[in-house]
């Protein structure tokens, strides 16, 4: 890793949790963009307006497989 590398992790692991999940999507979608459909689009800006205005609560990703894998046990899957 070179040493440019290494200070920008290091002030990056200096930003507050939200702050590095906004920096970690636009790096990603700076390297590989992802089309989404106008739907999807919609939804998700849905979703993250329902969010910001407190109508819904977030689910830790733990919780929201565990969630998953137990529907899919039940399920016989």
């Amino acid at each position: 890793m070179t040493a440019t590398l290494q200070s920008i992790e290091a002030e990056a692991l200096k930003l507050s949790p939200d702050e590095r999940a906004e920096l970690i999507e636009r790096l990603l979608v700076s390297v590989a963009p992802l089309p989404l459909s106008a739907m999807w689009q919609a939804e998700i800006e849905r979703r993250v307006s329902d969010m910001d205005a407190g109508r819904t609560q977030p689910v830790p990703a733990d919780d929201a497989f565990a969630r998953i894998d137990k529907k899919l046990r039940q399920a016989g899957a």
